[in-house]
């Protein structure tokens, strides 16, 4: 059995299930809700970005993701 702890909110996984309960983005492990309040929190910055281009994507993310595992919550 596989445990691992989520990165932002540090809760502990149990039996997780890669892309459907535990995500791995930028070096980070995430939990389901922390990865739903992640795209929650950037979709805004996303939409009103014109034009859209994927490096300024990456780099918002890695950003919001490094924020969050400080603060420990989005």
């Amino acid at each position: 059995m596989i445990s691992i702890s989520c990165d932002i909110c540090r809760k502990k996984m149990d039996e997780v299930v890669t892309d459907r309960t535990f995500f791995y983005y930028a070096n980070r492990s995430m939990c389901e809700s922390c990865k739903d309040n992640l795209e929650y929190s950037v979709k805004p910055q996303v939409r009103a970005k014109e034009p859209f281009s994927m490096e300024w994507y990456e780099k918002l993310m890695r950003d919001t993701l490094d924020k969050a595992a400080q603060k420990g919550k989005f």
